[in-house]
């Protein structure tokens, strides 16, 4: 595996958990036992230049965040679902099976710091959201390959006072899966999976333009096209992360456990 193919998806990694898939070629097999190197060992003095190698920025990154949790994002030109399909047999039962391995997972790391230790980050910890990210590098890095239910790429907690409180998990795909691909991690009949789209990131000397309240950059801007964006001197961006799908696996009806609601309520103001 090449060092740019290893450096791709913990770059995406770093971005809210999900992994770019662009650098992947055809035909590569990637035996996950062979790596030496956990993504979670990332020096963060490694973070700034992984982010300006895909011409990201930092700011970027924590400005997507921040938009995402404090913005309604469930509708509007920012924000895309995967479209709900018509249910096949079987689907409730592959969905099951990841409810309980999604729920084994959520026990093992009610306690927060159990998760640290075994290595999940806090993503912008020093951001006030409704729902903060522990993620895992590696199983991110892991989800751009294949899907393990028991490998979720962050748990979600709430923050009560200093303690957290876990609340769910969630999933990530690569940015290029097709919503076939999706169905085959969990069936499109059950879950919706959603991804955060048409983001212009402005110019340097711009930048304070995306925490406005009526911004025109960000995903929570008014610009969402390319063309706005070019005339507008920013850079667009047509997918800021991959796809995600959160998991509510403490709750006991199917509709709480794959809540759409909920989950673009996490974004929401």
């Amino acid at each position: 595996m090449s060092k740019r193919l290893v450096s791709a998806a913990f770059v995406a990694v770093l971005l809210h958990g999900s992994v770019l898939c662009a650098q992947e070629q055809p035909g590569d097999s990637h035996d996950m036992s062979q790596m030496n190197t956990p993504a979670a060992d990332v020096s963060n003095s490694k973070i700034p230049e992984l982010h300006e190698l895909f011409g990201m920025g930092t700011d970027g990154s924590a400005h997507a965040m921040h938009s995402m949790q404090s913005h309604h994002m469930e509708t509007g030109p920012h924000m895309k679902m995967s479209t709900l399909r018509d249910p096949k047999p079987g689907d409730e039962d592959r969905a099951q099976q990841v409810v309980e391995a999604a729920r084994k997972v959520a026990e093992k790391y009610e306690d927060y710091r159990v998760a640290l230790a075994d290595g999940y980050k806090i993503f912008l910890p020093n951001l006030p959201q409704k729902q903060y990210h522990f993620t895992n590098y590696w199983y991110g890095f892991e989800a751009g390959q294949r899907f393990n239910p028991e490998h979720p790429t962050s748990l979600l907690y709430e923050k009560q006072g200093t303690d957290y409180k876990l609340i769910g998990v969630m999933y990530t795909a690569p940015k290029k899966a097709t919503e076939d691909e999706l169905d085959r991690r969990i069936p499109l009949s059950i879950a919706q999976w959603h991804a955060h789209i048409n983001m212009c990131i402005p110019p340097a000397e711009k930048k304070k333009e995306m925490w406005g309240p009526n911004p025109g950059f960000g995903l929570a801007g008014t610009i969402a096209t390319k063309v706005e964006c070019k005339s507008a001197g920013g850079k667009f961006v047509p997918q800021i992360f991959g796809w995600m799908v959160h998991v509510y696996p403490f709750e006991q009806k199917a509709e709480d456990v794959w809540s759409v609601q909920r989950q673009t309520a996490a974004h929401a103001d």
